[in-house]
């Protein structure tokens, strides 16, 4: 009776974790999905917010102190983009040296970072490790190694270590897709481990893997888009 109870105690626990980490990475997902689609403004109107203290990070991409794309924030889910064919007015080009002097007259500067899409090597996805401006996302950082953790400690019902594995790198959204289904799918509930057949090859979940970065590409312009349309 007692070992009932404590089966019973512990998939209620891992019931709960699964959930709680689910949570975090939806909500960083979100977060790092409203960066795909900035809404377009003028130089002027990002100057006017820079001045009016409504920036809160900026990203640019450029080289020799020229600017060709800038990106700044208001709060973590409303952004907009000044594209090349916008970035000059009067006075010339918007280069760096201006944007560090208009943000220097500013009581609170704002993080201003140039953007590298460069990886640097690493075997995960970069959406839980890298947000725009600077700042990283410790939490969802966390909770995406923790879920990682979970997976190759665990048996995995649908796949083995190996196509979890693929899922979780070059699919992108691997992650989410482990906390929703292994051990037990969520809508079931917490209980006991289902039967299933053969897992899937790690040969097999690689090339899902790849489909399901597709996959995850279009959910992040969509999420991205409808973020968008709601607060830009």
């Amino acid at each position: 009776m007692e070992s009932d109870s404590a089966r019973r105690l512990l998939h209620w626990f891992h019931f709960a974790v699964r959930i709680l980490l689910l949570l975090v990475l939806l909500g960083g997902a979100v977060l790092v999905s409203a960066t795909f689609r900035p809404s377009i403004r003028t130089l002027d109107q990002f100057r006017f917010a820079l001045s009016s203290g409504e920036v809160d990070r900026v990203t640019w991409r450029g080289n020799g102190g020229e600017i060709w794309l800038l990106t700044w924030s208001e709060s973590p889910l409303v952004w907009h983009e000044v594209q090349s064919d916008g970035l000059r007015d009067a006075k010339g080009p918007y280069t760096i040296k201006r944007l560090n002097a208009d943000a220097s007259r500013n009581p609170v500067v704002p993080s201003i970072v140039q953007l590298d899409d460069r990886r640097g090597g690493s075997f995960a996805p970069s959406w839980p490790f890298r947000f725009p401006g600077g700042t990283n996302l410790w939490w969802l950082a966390t909770a995406w190694i923790l879920t990682f953790l979970l997976m190759l400690w665990s048996r995995p019902r649908l796949g083995n270590r190996w196509a979890w594995f693929w899922l979780f790198t070059v699919g992108e959204i691997g992650a989410l897709l482990f906390l929703v289904l292994e051990p037990r799918p969520l809508w079931q509930g917490p209980g006991e481990r289902p039967a299933h057949g053969r897992p899937i090859s790690g040969g097999t979940g690689c090339l899902y893997s790849i489909l399901l970065a597709v996959v995850s590409v279009g959910a992040a312009l969509g999420v991205g888009e409808l973020v968008r349309l709601l607060l830009g």
